[in-house]
């Protein structure tokens, strides 16, 4: 389970973006991709992060099932 976002948003390098910033990216994607394109952009965005997801959560696992056998073993 995720803590829920909170604004405003840090993203290292650039400080903190608020809704304005949001929105103001929002629409510049809008103009480079157009309407057309921005749902299979969105599409493809959640897949990608779908697939970030879940190698992330099967990194924990191993990393989690390493260090179980590791702590298991007898010294």
């Amino acid at each position: 389970m995720t803590a829920p976002l909170n604004f405003p948003l840090i993203i290292a390098g650039f400080g903190p973006l608020g809704t304005p910033e949001l929105m103001i990216i929002g629409v510049l994607i809008l103009i480079l991709f157009g309407a057309k394109k921005l749902p299979m952009f969105a599409r493809s965005l959640g897949k990608s992060m779908g697939e970030f997801k879940k190698a992330r959560d099967e990194f924990e696992t191993e990393l989690h099932r390493a260090q179980e056998e590791e702590l298991s073993k007898p010294s």
